[in-house]
């Protein structure tokens, strides 16, 4: 991002009032009736985009009024996460510190040197240690005692009552289904908190971990469900695992942007739309069904692509 792009950025506030519904139609979706609305999280800010101002509204509050010095996080080179949340602490004037995962690169991704323009510092730590979390952020506390710890991708009680909130945005109660990507599931978890009892809210997850109902994933989102059959997990829409891809998903991507003009990331809203698409497909919605998906913005990621692999770069 080029030095004035940031200058402008880093006064932009977030503006929620431009999540706009956006309509999907195609003959598929006419031949099963069933209906597809789009809520364009991605549009709210350029940076601190889609559901990560949700799972970070309540952090940062809270960093604040505990008068932190900053806020310490987690995340991977292309980390959405990472970059939205040292936005948002130069936004509220508090310093940030990023963990991340591996060895330090000879080259910074686009993303990495994004956040360092926001002045997050960086910590890189093998993927080993970082893979337990949980045994780390004792150690990071004792570290670094003024900053405020938040988990990898907001994953927080805090951070799925700030997702709950997205489902204010529209008028939550015409749809049957709510429908989201997942990874940590923390917006997952607060989709479900904010379900009617006759809704049902879908993932997909972009982990590739078994069906188990005892899975992270589950086990996270489980809590915030008034009864099992209000949300339904899927997990054969990774293509082959988290950030991993392959020609179809492109070819769909490129696809759904060329008919609908609605931009999608590989890593999460991407699969999102095949998923649900083919869900559809195979009859899995009855018909009359109205489904609302979010989009969690995560464009950023799209960087690390090739160039001329996406029609919309």
């Amino acid at each position: 991002m080029k030095t004035m792009s940031v200058k402008k950025v880093m006064t932009q506030p977030v503006d929620i009032t431009k999540a706009v519904v956006q309509p999907v139609s195609d003959e598929l979706l006419y031949r099963k009736n069933v209906a597809i609305d789009v809520l364009r999280l991605d549009l709210i800010h350029p940076v601190i985009s889609g559901n990560k101002w949700f799972k970070l509204k309540y952090h940062l509050q809270e960093a604040l009024q505990q008068n932190k010095k900053g806020i310490l996080t987690f995340g991977g080179a292309w980390s959405n996460h990472l970059v939205a949340t040292a936005l948002a602490c130069a936004q509220a004037n508090l310093a940030s510190i990023g963990i991340i995962r591996g060895e330090r690169p000879a080259v910074l991704s686009d993303t990495l040197q994004e956040v360092q323009d926001y002045a997050m510092q960086l910590r890189f730590i093998s993927r080993d240690k970082y893979a337990n979390e949980a045994a780390i952020i004792p150690e990071l506390q004792d570290m670094f005692t003024d900053y405020y710890i938040v988990p990898q991708g907001g994953q927080s009680h805090l951070g799925v009552l700030g997702a709950a909130e997205i489902a204010r945005l529209t008028q939550i109660e015409s749809y049957s289904h709510i429908c989201c990507a997942a990874g940590t599931g923390t917006m997952l978890a607060g989709l479900v908190h904010a379900a009617l009892p006759q809704q049902q809210v879908i993932g997909i997850s972009s982990l590739k971990i078994p069906d188990d109902e005892n899975n992270s994933l589950n086990s996270f989102v489980r809590p915030y469900a008034s009864n099992p059959k209000q949300y339904a997990i899927f997990y054969d829409y990774h293509f082959g695992g988290y950030a991993r891809k392959t020609d179809e998903l492109i070819s769909f991507m490129n696809s759904t942007y060329q008919q609908h003009e609605l931009p999608t990331d590989f890593v999460y809203t991407g699969k999102l739309l095949f998923g649900v698409k083919h869900l559809v497909q195979t009859d899995y919605f009855q018909p009359g069904s109205r489904l609302l998906l979010v989009h969690s913005g995560g464009l950023q990621g799209n960087r690390s692509l090739p160039a001329g692999t996406l029609t919309y770069l």
